[in-house]
């Protein structure tokens, strides 16, 4: 079993605590973080190991875009300043493309998101389960 690089940070470690304590669902006053789902970590495909890896240790990333401030257009992630959030790629098999998959990280308590519909929806990672 691979260790979740990012669960040491403590704000990740209280994320998941809170997360663990109110019944594995995440509690946020904003109405667009209600669209905002949940994923064990175990469940993730294993590309998103080797793009949260690549996160921890700040890269090299495959590609040029990796890194780069997400804008949360879509208003589904809860509502922060510009730069706030950065988005990744995790590789698609088989795809010529970046494809739809992505790991959004937020950099205030390193909550990472992931998305297999490019930014349609998003799960926050429970990196508990």
């Amino acid at each position: 079993m691979r260790f979740p690089p990012r669960i040491t940070g403590i704000g990740a470690a209280a994320a998941v605590l809170s997360t663990l304590l109110i019944g594995g669902t995440v509690a946020t006053a904003t109405p667009a973080a209600a669209a905002v789902g949940s994923i064990c970590y175990s469940d993730l495909p294993s590309q998103a190991y080797d793009t949260l890896d690549l996160i921890a240790t700040n890269g090299p990333f495959p590609y040029s875009q990796d890194g780069v401030v997400f804008r949360n257009q879509e208003g589904v992630l809860p509502s922060q300043a510009s730069g706030y959030y950065h988005e990744y790629t995790v590789k698609t098999p088989g795809s010529s493309t970046r494809g739809a998959r992505r790991v959004v990280t937020g950099k205030k308590t390193q909550e990472d998101y992931y998305t297999s519909d490019h930014y349609v929806t998003f799960n926050l990672i429970n990196f508990g389960c």
